[in-house]
């Protein structure tokens, strides 16, 4: 995920916590969050698929 995505992730949930999200935001926000968690899904399933186990 680019530097972009993630600061806009940062900033929309320091403005949620102090003045609110309109409805747009607040689905811009639901967004980028599944997009950043499928992201960490794939790097960790690939991570895990390199795993070589040694006796």
């Amino acid at each position: 995920m680019k530097k972009e995505k993630i600061d806009r992730i940062n900033e929309l949930a320091k403005q949620s916590k102090s003045e609110g999200l309109t409805v747009e935001e607040t689905l811009e926000q639901a967004e980028l969050r599944k997009e950043f968690l499928a992201d960490i899904k794939k790097d960790v399933k690939s991570q895990l698929e390199c795993i070589e186990i040694v006796d």
